[in-house]
């Protein structure tokens, strides 16, 4: 994958390939959680259709990966948590989510040194997801 900028400005959305990378990312991510058992419970919790959910992750995660911010000029301040609250999310949900995304992220060849720093903000933001127990 290449990265744009100069190494001093080069942010996690340049590495993964800007705009058609976290594309890529997300399109794998929720195509793994439709198709494969292992997360079932965590797309239990979607709608029927996965075409909003692909749409807005892509949006949010452009700007939280360094690149154009648009969810927020589409839909304002992300306000994860309260955006989530109707979902019922506890700690299978949260590492279904994760491990679907650390597969996506294998998936679409995602640096080796950049994962593990994805992974742990990924894990401190789908942490504070959870409105359940269990």
């Amino acid at each position: 994958m290449a990265a744009s900028g100069t190494a001093q400005n080069v942010t996690p959305y340049d590495i993964l390939d800007g705009d058609a990378g976290v594309r890529a990312l997300v399109e794998r991510f929720y195509d793994l959680m439709d198709l494969e058992p292992a997360y079932a419970e965590l797309r239990a919790v979607h709608a029927a259709t996965l075409d909003h959910a692909r749409e807005k992750l892509y949006l949010f995660l452009s700007g939280w990966l360094g690149g154009p911010q648009l969810y927020v000029e589409r839909h304002g301040h992300p306000r994860l948590r309260a955006r989530h609250l109707p979902f019922a999310i506890a700690s299978r949900e949260r590492d279904q989510w994760l491990a679907c995304m650390a597969r996506a992220l294998d998936d679409v060849a995602c640096p080796a040194e950049l994962t593990p720093r994805l992974m742990e903000a990924f894990f401190q933001t789908a942490d504070w997801m959870r409105n359940r127990d269990g």
